[in-house]
């Protein structure tokens, strides 16, 4: 995500003034990611490959989207608060967004609030024409740059992590684009993906430790990077590879381009993308995303299943997981919980009364298919436990004889630093509670997650390696790959930014 600037005691990635949360939504006790980036070359329809391109990530940000083309001698950008359906399928903006060049990302909130001039991507003129870029991820010292930048007399006009590889490259003495980029890179921390385009060139970066995706594709002659390979099916674009950690690709008329001036890290992808957050359909660091999600399922069946009568996802994210653990226990698969999915963000809570009753916008339990029976909930993963509760409570009152909950990732004890919007450490239920304590507070008769070698098996084929993980499961394990320095210096801005706006 093109996290807003926030440090303790918040966590890098939102604004510094207590905004209203997310959480009193009816569907919000999970993790939310982050961003969705997309970026084509020499395509004559580059605004609106880009445009579904976004539509098909809109499920890694919901707060906005954003378009900036280049049609050889001028930038044209479009940027909006909403959904990309909302303002991208109106003719008058598209025909605006001329060129063969485009970009646009997609964004989550960590917060209620918002502004326009967060909304990426982000635009800037330099000595050597204009530049735009968006980003997903986190930079874990960005307060520090940006202090040392402000005393130094650079003028921010955004709360945006994002901003400071833009004053960054401003502030570098290399001449070439590529060059100055690199430069301002070598002086970030964190985790980041991003694709950015200038007069002449397509870019794309992923961090030295590939924690955020990034993927390369093609269509006939026009050459794609995205944050996954479901934004290239919906164009009908081939999957080419994934674009590798410390890697910069440049896309020109020349054609493609590598450079890797990075020192090689240990690769540290987020194993989170596998559990929740990348769509089904996607393939992630070569492996298919719905099948290591079935697999997971099997391998939480195997580890913890005990007799019942018929297994039950908590939709949509559960299903795949809820599928693998069925086949693997033998038992019954059914939709005991059906989604509405015409409903978004909770849009009437006036009253404790109607805010209590907010889960039922989107979830409704199938009453028939629940009575009497042994029930197993699946679910991806237990943040908060609020939304639990109340789906716990919904099963409980269709007259499940009895419910035990399991979940397919292990349990979220800390914050992510890295580009997920998670709360504090001390809201999270996991920190606060033993396995046995989550499942009275809940309201299960048993409750159970997939163990960190267990995940690992079904993810990589192999145990966790303690000395050196296979992955980033800091969300898990407390063991974070990438410095915090923002977090560990314990620097507190006392005003980042003067002006509220609201659009």
């Amino acid at each position: 995500m093109d996290n807003e600037m926030r440090f303790p005691p918040h966590q890098p990635g939102s604004r510094l003034t207590p905004l209203p949360s997310h959480s009193d939504g009816p569907d919000d006790d999970h993790p939310n990611e982050e961003c969705g980036l997309f970026g084509i070359y020499d395509s004559s329809d580059a605004a609106a490959h880009t445009a579904l391109g976004l539509h098909a990530l809109q499920h890694r940000g919901q707060e906005s989207a954003g378009i900036v083309a280049y049609d050889g001698e001028q930038f044209h950008s479009h940027r909006a608060l909403g959904l990309v359906g909302d303002h991208f399928n109106v003719q008058s903006v598209m025909d605006r967004l001329e060129g063969n060049v485009a970009i646009g990302h997609v964004r989550y909130s960590t917060s209620g609030d918002t502004a326009l001039r967060n909304v990426q991507p982000l635009f800037a003129e330099f000595k050597f024409g204009g530049f735009a870029v968006c980003h997903n991820g986190n930079l874990t010292n960005a307060y520090s740059i940006r202090k040392e930048l402000v005393q130094r007399g650079c003028l921010f006009q955004s709360t945006s992590d994002t901003e400071t590889i833009i004053h960054l490259i401003a502030k570098s003495e290399y001449g070439r684009v590529v060059d100055r980029l690199t430069d301002a890179l070598s002086h970030i921390e964190g985790a980041y993906s991003l694709v950015a385009v200038t007069q002449k060139k397509l870019i794309g970066v992923r961090d030295p430790y590939g924690v955020r995706p990034l993927v390369l594709g093609r269509l006939g002659d026009a050459t794609i990077l995205t944050s996954e390979t479901c934004a290239l099916d919906i164009i009908g674009a081939e999957f080419i590879r994934d674009v590798e950690p410390g890697e910069i690709v440049v896309i020109d008329e020349k054609g493609l381009h590598s450079v890797k001036p990075f020192n090689k890290r240990p690769q540290k992808f987020c194993i989170f993308e596998y559990i929740y957050f990348a769509r089904p359909d996607s393939i992630l660091e070569s492996r298919n995303v719905y099948n290591v999600r079935k697999e997971i399922g099997a391998q939480l069946a195997r580890e913890s299943h005990l007799e019942s009568d018929i297994v039950v996802p908590v939709p949509d994210s559960g299903v795949p997981a809820a599928i693998g653990y069925a086949e693997q226990a033998n038992v019954p698969f059914d939709l005991g919980i059906i989604r509405n999915h015409y409903v978004g963000r909770t849009f009437i809570e006036p009253t404790d009364q109607i805010r209590h009753l907010g889960v039922r916008l989107k979830h409704n339990a199938n009453a028939a298919h629940l009575k009497g029976k042994r029930v197993v909930l699946v679910d991806d993963s237990i943040v908060r436990g609020t939304t639990s509760v109340k789906i716990v409570e919904m099963v409980r009152n269709a007259g499940a004889s009895e419910i035990h909950m399991r979940i397919s990732s292990p349990p979220i004890t800390e914050s992510c630093f890295y580009g997920i919007d998670t709360p504090e450490r001390e809201q999270l239920l996991a920190a606060k509670y033993s396995v046995s304590g989550m499942a009275d507070y809940i309201g299960v008769d048993s409750l159970a997650f997939i163990s960190d070698d267990g995940l690992y098996h079904a993810v990589c084929g192999a145990k966790r390696d303690a000395k050196e993980p296979q992955y980033c499961d800091a969300c898990f394990t407390n063991s974070y790959p990438i410095r915090l320095t923002d977090r560990d210096t314990e620097q507190h801005p006392n005003l980042l930014a003067l002006l509220d706006e609201q659009f």
